[in-house]
């Protein structure tokens, strides 16, 4: 994605009134939720909306803030929003899943599936394998387009890139280091698996995630746009805060990768599948330890994800009431989405932000801090 933990990061170093509003019958959890929505749109986050759901299967939702800057419109309780890098835990249960069928192995190498695709500056497919691809430890550079000032949002908003094109410009780079030696986030790697899983089975990517996760799971309201730049309603607007006077709208935008950064979604439609993931509705129990095996991540990404590991597209994260949860945040264009879920699969939350704040490292950390927050306050609940 555009704006993932790594690319939040090199951005900043590299009106209206606003409204508030809730929903949900008034609880204590609830009003815990509510002020922590509440505490993510004191930073100056447009629009914050945020879902819980317990283990009996009550929902807990609270919003705050604005949906439209020009309007005042409220914040729509479950509305769309891009889904972004959380996609990578979809992309990882199908690999996954295909990997129980027998139709390919996490120790297959990237050569084995796409031959002569990742050779150039130090770069072998023959020696990075797909389990390393999932985990970010393959070593590829990542080098996604993007935009860091407003005028780069307007020239490139459009832009439709192929798959393989992006490869290419990652490639164009030497590796960050030798494949299972360290680890750094790349979205390259992703776009590699979407190549894998369509070699693998003859369709694309996201047409397994609709065909194997979505449509079994009955989640209708997650849906792939391929290269629209609109989103359905309802929706909050997005918007990209890159420095004083500098708040963009950015919703109208097609995303840098069709393939993986398309899917919009929702807060329940996204509780229901990291509960059904969790609780071993998607995987079975072999697969799933698999994708729970993690790896530190790397120091620069340590700052968001305090004692953060990475397994294979799900990130373990510790509570601060005792032991940990599983969760995989996303950000692009504009939407920056935080969520968690206990080991058992019973108790789920989810943050969307319709503001990406940034410009600075100090407002990248504390609207990650704020959202983290609420996340380690619902499932500690």
């Amino acid at each position: 994605m555009m704006q993932t933990p790594r690319r939040l990061l090199a951005l900043a170093l590299g009106a209206a009134a606003l409204l508030s509003s809730g929903v949900a019958a008034a609880s204590p959890p609830r009003d815990s939720l509510q002020r922590d929505t509440e505490a993510i749109h004191a930073l100056g986050v447009s629009g914050v909306q945020a879902r819980v759901t317990a283990p009996d299967g009550r929902q807990s939702v609270a919003t705050s803030g604005t949906a439209d800057l020009d309007t005042g419109r409220p914040v729509p309780a479950d509305g769309y929003f891009r889904m972004a890098s959380t996609a990578k835990t979809l992309v990882a249960t199908v690999v996954l899943q295909l990997e129980a069928e027998g139709r390919l192995s996490l120790d297959d190498t990237v050569d084995h599936w796409l031959p002569h695709v990742v050779r150039e500056n130090g770069n072998d497919g023959r020696r990075i394998t797909v389990r390393q691809l999932l985990q970010h430890t393959s070593g590829i550079h990542d080098d996604l387009p993007g935009y860091t000032t407003p005028e780069e949002y307007y020239q490139q908003r459009h832009d439709v890139h192929g798959l393989r094109r992006l490869v290419a410009r990652a490639v164009a780079h030497a590796p960050d280091f030798p494949p299972g030696e360290g680890w750094a986030y790349s979205n390259t790697g992703y776009v590699l698996l979407a190549l894998i899983v369509q070699e693998a089975t003859g369709h694309p990517a996201h047409q397994q995630i609709e065909d194997r996760v979505l449509r079994p799971l009955g989640l209708d309201r997650t849906r792939w746009l391929g290269t629209s730049p609109a989103l359905p309603r309802p929706h909050a607007q997005a918007y990209q805060y890159f420095g004083p006077g500098s708040r963009v709208d950015v919703t109208d935008q097609i995303p840098v990768d069709p393939e993986n950064l398309s899917w919009v979604t929702t807060t329940r439609d996204e509780n229901r599948l990291l509960r059904a993931l969790l609780a071993g509705r998607l995987l079975p129990a072999r697969q799933l330890a698999e994708m729970k095996r993690t790896v530190p991540v790397n120091a620069e990404v340590q700052q968001l994800w305090p004692g953060g590991r990475y397994g294979l597209g799900l990130v373990e994260r510790p509570l601060s009431c005792g032991g940990s949860y599983w969760s995989h945040e996303g950000g692009d264009g504009g939407y920056i989405t935080l969520n968690g879920v206990t080991g058992d699969g019973r108790r789920s939350a989810v943050v969307s932000m319709s503001e990406a704040r940034g410009d600075t490292p100090d407002h990248i950390l504390a609207q990650e801090n704020a959202a983290s927050a609420l996340i380690d306050h619902a499932l500690c609940g």
